[in-house]
């Protein structure tokens, strides 16, 4: 086993994973950059090391920084989180040359399943369904607009290299198509260095699933079961559940998605962990969609169904071990719903709202859990993604996990900047939401058919409002009773006038 393991990544994934290595009793090596000298991964780890500037090019994606760190610091192996070099096989082939492990899968895996359209080849020879589309990247519109013949619209453009909503457009006609093109390439180039695009059909208000699977080096693989992720905004997911409420009834899906995940992941010679992503039609067809090579953001809710580490047995395989677990020993218990709880404001089309946490109060109680980075006083800063805190619950069924997390939404309480949560608390007291009436454009066609959004009031509007109440109070003492009362505001914890 390894004796000390750096961590590639900031924020909450960083605290997570040096939670689980301390349990390991495996000493933990930070890294940071100029904006994270004082967060909570950098006080939690053994060592630290800085890393670079704030900006993420001048940091946590420099390769040669990382691996510097690492030698200085005589770390065996290291972890990449999610995000930054997760998922690039240059870093995990340089890890393998320096002679460190890399806690994931092999370089050439990770090149394999980056390429949607060499996922695509792979999960075809595999015998597992695809989104129909063109099977190679597009050399020209003219080429996306002959499928459009073929196949009718509406279409997807989509990034060849792409990930997280970036290098997508729909298009529902072909007078739109040139400008659709010329623009997903463009953001293709900025995002992922490639401006590479490939087409597919469209389909229309799907369900996205996926699949969590773990292997060993030793050639064995199981799956953890899926989760749901259809509550999306803008492409990238916000609020996941285990189990989805329609694998949940349809006897057998499971177990059919749960065995082409498989049979895509040995396509690609994968180890570690890794993700399977589907799209499911009105049908109930489950279509093949992409890989994620690496652990996911929701991945505990997938330990809280299943009652397994999934950050440790990536540490075990890793280190060589065979997968202790077959799969009859993975079982799916109750059911858990994840919130990623964000630095944005919902009534202002989700823009990032960074800043100082002036307060923070975090709920407790049972069956709750909360993977954060922040704390009170500290400030969110613009250079990262705006994520602050995964509040996962768990109880014995849906309902019950939803009335769980309502609960602990009222008691999560953040005070100086944007956030999420109240928006969260109207997605879970949809009547369509608790029927499991879910697809990928759940949130859009939530927010057209609810009023709109009051923003919470700010702070010094509330003190304002309850000094001009007591200014009233000692202006006219006689008054009592009803007329009295009705001059003040229940304020709740959520910062909203009631």
């Amino acid at each position: 086993m390894f004796r000390k393991v750096l961590i590639a990544n900031r924020g909450e994934i960083a605290v997570r994973v040096v939670r689980t290595l301390r349990e390991m009793e495996i000493a933990t090596v930070a890294v940071f950059s100029d904006a994270d000298r004082t967060s909570l991964h950098v006080r939690m780890a053994d060592e630290a090391e800085w890393v670079g500037p704030s900006p993420s090019t001048e940091s946590y994606l420099r390769i040669d920084r990382i691996l510097d760190a690492a030698r200085k610091h005589r770390a065996d192996a290291i972890h990449p989180g999610y995000g930054f070099l997760s998922e690039n096989p240059d870093f995990a082939a340089a890890c393998e040359d320096a002679g460190i492990v890399f806690i994931g899968p092999s370089a050439e895996s990770i090149r394999r399943m980056g390429s949607k359209t060499a996922a695509r080849h792979m999960a075809l020879a595999a015998g597992v369904p695809v989104v129909p589309g063109a099977q190679d990247a597009l050399g020209s519109v003219e080429e996306a607009r002959a499928f459009g013949a073929r196949h009718g619209y509406p279409l997807l453009l989509k990034a060849v290299a792409g990930g997280g909503g970036k290098g997508m457009r729909r298009v529902d006609a072909d007078s739109e198509l040139e400008s659709a093109f010329r623009d997903a390439a463009s953001e293709a180039e900025r995002a992922f260095r490639n401006p590479d695009l490939y087409v597919e059909k469209l389909i229309e208000r799907p369900r996205h699933i996926e699949i969590q699977i773990l292997g060993d080096r030793h050639g064995n693989m199981i799956h953890f079961g899926e989760r749901e992720c259809s509550i999306q905004r803008r492409h990238q997911k916000v609020m996941e559940e285990c189990p989805s409420p329609l694998v949940a009834v349809r006897p057998g899906m499971r177990e059919a998605m749960g065995e082409a995940a498989i049979r895509v992941a040995r396509s690609a010679g994968y180890y570690n962990a890794g993700t399977v992503e589907f799209l499911v039609d009105a049908a109930g067809d489950f279509h093949f969609l992409e890989m994620n090579t690496r652990l996911q953001v929701e991945h505990p809710i997938t330990e809280l169904v299943t009652g397994h580490d999934l950050v440790r047995l990536q540490v075990e395989v890793a280190a060589g071990e065979k997968l202790r677990l077959r799969q009859e020993d993975i079982a799916w218990r109750g059911s858990a719903i994840e919130c990623r709880i964000y630095a944005e404001d919902p009534y202002n089309n989700f823009f990032p709202s960074p800043g100082r946490i002036t307060r923070l109060t975090r709920p407790l109680g049972p069956g709750v859990r909360i993977d954060g980075c922040v704390y009170d006083g500290w400030t969110v800063p613009i250079d990262y993604d705006p994520l602050l805190a995964k509040l996962a619950v768990w109880s014995g069924t849906r309902a019950s996990a939803i009335a769980r997390t309502l609960r602990a939404l009222r008691e999560y309480d953040v005070a100086g900047i944007r956030t999420n949560i109240t928006f969260f608390r109207q997605i879970l007291e949809d009547e369509q939401f608790r029927q499991g009436s879910l697809h990928t454009r759940f949130v859009d066609e939530f927010l057209d058919r609810r009023k709109p959004f009051a923003p919470p009031p700010e702070l010094e509007s509330i003190a304002a409002l309850v000094a001009a109440f007591h200014d009233n109070g000692r202006a006219a003492p006689t008054e009592t009773g009803p007329a009295r009362r009705s001059r003040w505001l229940e304020i709740g914890r959520d910062g909203m006038l009631r």
